[in-house]
């Protein structure tokens, strides 16, 4: 035994009492080293055009955090550290192998899974493996079914404390939040009631977005379109419905269509607006002709096998990057509003580079999430509990970094390129006819014909 002469009595301490003393005095160390360390946020996907742009947004914009880059390919894993500088590393992982994605995760204090398509994929491996490692986790999810099925896991996340977003993105993502914010004024500030929210989404080429994207908007046109009509839950056509959009300026009017995204179902459930849908197109025109033709031609089934759209995807790839160079990259959303007494407000979001505005927006919710503003759980953009309305306004400053155009809360003939004067310099988009049961809209955008249905949305 050893004997501590002190002032006072002598004290005698046992090798087994000084053995936890040194344990004690080791945990303080690490615990001190930890505080030290740099926040570690895991990019799975990190080497593709969504992913390596988050990562490059996270690091520009926190340049403390230490970023790592999942993936599967070393070359390019070594090419995006180069990018990143000293603060970064690369892992490879397969988001399929379980118990090493575990392994991934038990070092990092979040998680953002930008390894898509999400399309026809069933499983939520990476969300179940965040949970179960007690990790944060983000996604950019844009498929219905699996924003639906990252859901069903909130409960566990709550139990678990682990803060969760899913479809947290551009859009689905940034539009969502832009939609709450509309509702929210409409509600709190207007004392209105929302009647109607679209989504109008433009994209040239493929946003440089890489072939990634390419194969979800070939699955996508495997599903049906979930869109709802004065609360029913419709299902429509995909690609069709066409509607010419004022995006105003940078971006002007543009064709757009039917497509089954998953902020349509999440913001009729979370917002409580009854009729909600959501159109995407893309530009030259030949790309839409192109989908709607695909939709016509090709079976639901075809369409929606990964494996046929992935061969599909390597044989459009060289084209889709020969016209990208082209056609350039800008991409715009408008979100809009119609409420009760026919008041009719607008958001718009357009930016001259989709891969940098993407990484910018799934950045800028990793970063709600870092800060605190994420409550455990899994939440879609527009929840409070996912971010909350005081967060809303420092995310939406920072996606409009760099921005072409990004307003708020606007009547549309303030955003639009091509006003309709009525004369003595009144403007007038909405003229609703009542005739009997039925409600016929006339406005700044043209209806092609179309199914009543598809009208109404």
């Amino acid at each position: 035994m050893f004997a501590v002469n002190c002032s006072a009595a002598p004290v005698t301490v046992t090798a087994a009492a000084l053995g936890t003393v040194k344990d004690r005095e080791r945990e303080g160390r690490l615990r001190e080293d930890r505080e030290r360390k740099s926040t570690r946020v895991l990019v799975l996907g990190g080497t593709g055009r969504v992913g390596g742009s988050t990562a490059i947004a996270l690091s520009r914009m926190s340049p403390d955090l230490s970023i790592i880059v999942g993936g599967r390919n070393r070359e390019k894993g070594a090419m995006m550290k180069d990018k990143l500088g000293e603060k970064s590393e690369f892992v490879e992982v397969d988001i399929n192998d379980a118990s090493a994605l575990e392994a991934t995760l038990a070092d990092v204090d979040l998680v953002v899974h930008a390894a898509g398509p999400f399309q026809q994929a069933g499983k939520c491996t990476v969300l179940e493996a965040a949970i179960r490692t007690k990790t944060a986790y983000v996604d950019v999810c844009d498929d219905t079914c699996y924003s639906q099925l990252a859901k069903s896991f909130c409960e566990r996340a709550v139990e678990a404390n682990v803060p969760a977003i899913t479809t947290a993105g551009i859009y689905p993502g940034v539009s969502n939040v832009m939609a709450a914010e509309l509702v929210r004024l409409a509600r709190d500030e207007a004392k209105l009631e929302p009647e109607r929210l679209r989504f109008h989404y433009y994209t040239a080429g493929s946003g440089g977005a890489g072939p990634t994207i390419l194969a979800t908007s070939f699955l996508l046109l495997g599903e049906d379109v979930i869109a709802y009509n004065k609360g029913q839950r419709i299902k429509l056509k995909p690609y069709s419905g066409v509607v010419n959009v004022d995006f105003g300026k940078g971006i002007r009017k543009k064709d757009v269509y039917l497509l089954n995204l998953p902020e349509v179902t999440s913001a009729h459930q979370v917002l409580g607006v009854p009729t909600v849908s959501a159109r995407f197109g893309t530009a030259p025109f030949f790309w839409n002709w192109s989908m709607v033709a695909m939709t016509s031609l090709l079976p639901q089934e075809f369409l929606r096998d990964r494996n046929k759209v992935k061969q599909m995807v390597e044989m459009f790839d060289p084209l889709v990057r020969a016209v990208d160079g082209i056609a350039g990259e800008r991409v715009s959303m408008r979100v809009d509003l119609e409420c009760s007494n026919g008041r009719h407000s607008i958001g718009v979001f357009s930016h001259k580079r989709l891969s940098i505005a993407v990484g910018t927006a799934t950045a800028a919710f990793v970063l709600a999430v870092l800060e605190g503003s994420t409550k455990p759980g899994v939440w879609f953009p527009e929840e409070t509990e996912g971010i909350t309305v005081e967060a809303r306004e420092t995310l939406l400053n920072r996606v409009a970094e760099d921005t072409i155009n990004f307003v708020m809360n606007r009547p549309p003939w303030m955003v639009e390129t091509e006003p309709k004067e009525l004369g003595l310099g009144i403007y007038k988009y909405l003229a609703t006819l009542l005739t009997g049961n039925q409600k016929i809209v006339a406005e700044g955008m043209h209806f092609s014909s179309m199914t009543a249905e598809s009208r109404e949305c």
